[in-house]
Formats: structure tokens, sequence, C-alpha cells
């Protein structure tokens, strides 16, 4: 791509801390200024060098419009920074990466502070349609004979309420929520339940490996509660998940036969990620040593009851541009929303009929090596918080390429509504 060289320089991000049927300790905010602090701490920039601050987030809470803007006050950046909050679904951590990305390479910012924040324990509770209109109808009511005729037409579910996450995982066009468009794709590519469980383990065998050889630390700040409680680490994995446990587990949308369980699908989950992208006057004068440099990137969109498809149809372009083939990518990182979503983009991308008639190759891209895929780990494992997820597995490759001395690498998510995002990072 034309324009300005671009670093992702440093990032952080908080412990994933899985919802457990209640708020969990953390607002979004809270998350994202809690794995600010120590990332800015260990940069002494002067007040100024921040030229902007972004942040994903999809389920944004009322006492915290515009988490981003609240987020740099918090931080301690000066008022006059501008700061906005990005939405997009899956992608939205992805995308404040990408849109900070473009503007350092067009030339008109040097630093920027792109993130991602989430607290679906947070998720708000929706009264039903009908629970409304009588709420209006109460509140409307003209003294204390009417307010009791309206009375009477109380419902015992006007009490109850929906859980706001449930209805934001349900795609609105197709109807179809999250795991429904994952058993599309497991259908369409014969991935078994076998297959999607065995992925599963992997990931979770592969994040525990990751934490008890400290492959995340300086990645993963710990978070520190109100009541003084310590988080530091992801408390989703299971370093002892194994098959005949899985096996147990029911079909959560798709009963009795669906590939999806709770056991191979991304865990609801609170947490932040940050990342520090400058350009390379920026570098220079603060004397900075980046991660990696971003060399493209990309976005599509396809029918949402295969959403899952949406990394290959982002990261193709990217290869096809930059003349790469699957061989090429040292490392990827594809979010894991579901074990049967991303075995299906495996399948996908070595179906030569996929590739000819919706990917425009000749042959077939090939198979990805799992070796080099999500190599410590991904949601399954350690969560999925929406807003954050794309800019977690952005600044993760970014880690990883630099312990394993690789030269390329692509991090990729699905995005719910049927889009897809990637970046293509290469060696600083």
């Amino acid at each position: 791509m034309t324009g300005r060289p671009v670093y992702l320089v440093d990032g952080a991000r908080t412990p994933f801390l899985k919802a457990r049927g209640k708020p969990g300790p953390f607002t979004p905010v809270d998350l994202a200024v809690q794995c600010g602090r120590p990332l800015l701490a260990r940069h002494p920039l002067p007040e100024t060098a921040i030229d902007l601050m972004i942040l994903g987030c999809v389920n944004v809470i009322a006492d915290e419009m515009n988490p981003a803007r609240v987020a740099a006050l918090r931080l301690g950046l000066p008022t006059q920074t501008v700061a906005f909050t990005m939405q997009i679904n899956c992608g939205s951590g992805m995308q404040s990466i990408d849109t900070a990305y473009r503007y350092i390479r067009d030339g008109s910012h040097d630093m920027i502070l792109a993130g991602g924040t989430e607290a679906l324990s947070h998720s708000p509770l929706v009264l039903r349609d009908e629970a409304v209109e009588w709420y209006a109808g109460l509140a409307q009511a003209k003294g204390a004979v009417d307010m009791a005729k309206h009375m009477k037409d109380l419902r015992p579910g006007f009490l109850k309420p929906v859980i706001g996450l449930e209805r934001g995982l349900t795609d609105p066009i197709t109807e179809l929520n999250m795991g429904q468009t994952a058993e599309v794709l497991a259908h369409r590519f014969g991935i078994s339940r076998e297959d999607a469980d065995a992925y599963a383990v992997e990931s979770h065998h592969r994040l525990a490996r990751a934490q008890t050889e400290g492959w995340l630390a300086g990645e993963v700040e710990p978070a520190f509660d109100s009541d003084g409680g310590v988080h530091d680490s992801d408390d989703g994995v299971r370093p002892d998940s194994d098959m005949d446990a899985l096996a147990k587990l029911k079909p959560v949308f798709e009963k009795p036969y669906g590939k999806v369980t709770a056991g191979n699908a991304s865990q609801i989950t609170d947490g932040a990620s940050w990342t520090l992208l400058a350009s390379e006057a920026a570098v220079e004068e603060h004397g900075l040593t980046p991660l990696a440099r971003i060399a493209d990137s990309d976005w599509a969109a396809l029918d949402p009851s295969i959403m899952g498809l949406g990394p290959v149809l982002s990261a193709t372009p990217i290869a096809k541009r930059n003349g790469l083939g699957g061989a090429d990518i040292d490392l990827w990182e594809i979010n894991e929303a579901f074990a049967a979503q991303v075995l299906s983009c495996l399948a996908a991308w070595d179906d030569e009929s996929f590739c000819r008639d919706v990917l425009g190759l000749d042959a077939a891209f090939g198979q990805i090596d799992r070796d080099r895929l999500n190599v410590d780990g991904g949601a399954i494992s350690l969560g999925h918080p929406v807003g954050t997820s794309g800019n977690r597995i952005v600044l993760h490759l970014a880690n990883a390429m630099k312990r394993q001395g690789a030269r390329r690498g692509i991090a990729t998510e699905c995005i719910g509504g049927g889009q897809g995002g990637a970046m293509l990072l290469e060696a600083a």
C-alpha cells in the first residue's frame, strides 16, 4: 500500500473475565483504564504526543456514552485530545486499529491509541415491547382512578426482562442467532461434532501452555477491582479439557444433532485491549521500538447467514494484493467465534470450487497449517468480548510474531451481520 509506514509500537490488555450470571467488577471504561494506565506508564511520552484515541465498544452502557472520551479523560490525556468510539460488532477493536492506521499512513496523525473494550456481563436487561407500551400508558395515566384502571392490564410477563445480549446476538435480517450461522457452515463444509470438540480442546491446551510458559507476560496486565481483588489471568481456560468431557454437552442451537455446544463456542466475557500506533517520524522522535509494521488491511461483506466466512473473504484479497499464498503467512490469528466456524474457513480455503467461484482464484488457496493458527489459543478458551476481540488478535499476533521471529502474519475475524475484517502485519 502507498503512504507512510505505520508501526504497532506496543499494546496491553486486561485478563478476559468470564461472565458468571451477574455484572462483573468492571464497566467497559473501567476495563479500558485498567490496561491503558500500565501501557502509558511504560512509555513516558510528552503530554501532547498522542494525537487521537479510538475505542471499539458494542454494548455501551448508559453511564458511559462515548466510552472513548470517558476513558481518555480518566487516563489523564489532555482535554483537547479527541476521542471517539467505533462500532462494527465483532470487528470494532480491529476497526479502531484500521482507522488509526489509515490516518497515520495518510499523514494527518503521528501517534494514535487504538483499542477495544466490552463488558458483556453488563449487557442491559430489556423489556418486551408490550411491557414498554404498558409502562408508557401507566406514566400517562391522569389521576389515581385512571392509574387503577390501567393496572388491570398488568401481566406477569411484563416484569420479566430479556437479556439484551440474547437479542444482540440474533441477526435481525435472517433471524438466525450467531450459533445457528455456525451450524449452517458446519453443514455446508461437513464439520463433525468431533472435529469441533477436538479444536476446542486444542484451544484450551494452547492457552494453558502460554500462561504456564509466561508468553502472555507484558501483553496481559492485572486488573484491580474496587474490593481489592486482583485479576491477573484469563479465567475461562480449562487446562484439563478433554474430548470425553465435551462429548457430554448437548447442542445449544440445533437440537439434537447440532455441532455447536457451550464447550466448542466462544465464551461470554469482559475485557479490554489497547494498541499504540505510530508513524516512522514518531518512532524516531520518541525512541520507540515497534513490535510490527501494519502492511495492509481489508473488509468484506457477505450473506449474514454465513457470516462466519468473513475471514476468508477479507483475508484473501490481502494475500492477492501482496502476492502471497497460504505458505507465505507465518502465523494466523482467526477469532474463534465457534470451532465449527474456524474449521469451515479452513475448509473453504482448501476447496478448489469455492476458491474459484467465490474468491476468484485459479486454484484452492490451500491448507493452513494448524501449527501456525492461533498458536496460543483463542476465544474458545479465553473468551470473546465483542468490541475487544479484533484488537486483541492483532496485538497478540504482533507479540507472537516477535517471539517466534516470524516475518508475516494475518489477523482476521468474522463479524455478526455478515462481514469480515483482516489485517496483515510484517516484522518491524
